[in-house]
């Protein structure tokens, strides 16, 4: 895939993550279920939908590494909020989480592929 086309990609993937925040929040809010489990079960199934769309690898490879960059992002954007690197601007560090997720899920996403390409 060429590189104008993976930051295409990318960049509707950066939009749609945090589109889709807001929805999960709402569905955390409706089931009354665990914030963390409503966030990181949502984006471990957009990532599978997104691997198996974009990516076109082997299943069992698309969903073990979307439930694993799913988790991991969110894991890393609560401990990126945890810093309060810009409380002056976002007092609740919501807003950095949100950015840190969706930056992380992207990076690593590439980290992904490129291993996946050199390797293939």
């Amino acid at each position: 895939m060429k590189a104008h086309i993976r930051i295409l990609i990318y960049s509707v993937l950066f939009i749609l993550y945090i589109v889709l925040t807001t929805f999960f929040l709402s569905v955390q809010s409706k089931l009354k279920t665990d914030l963390y489990i409503t966030l990181s079960c949502g984006f471990a199934v957009f990532n599978i939908i997104y691997a198996f769309l974009v990516l076109k690898w082997k299943p069992l490879f698309n969903i073990l590494f979307s439930v694993a960059i799913a988790f991991l992002a969110l894991f890393l954007a609560l401990k990126t909020s945890d810093l309060h690197l810009f409380s002056k601007y976002d007092p609740y560090d919501i807003k950095t989480a949100i950015m840190t997720n969706a930056v992380v899920s992207i990076i690593v996403w590439e980290i992904v592929y490129q291993v996946q390409v050199r390797k293939g």
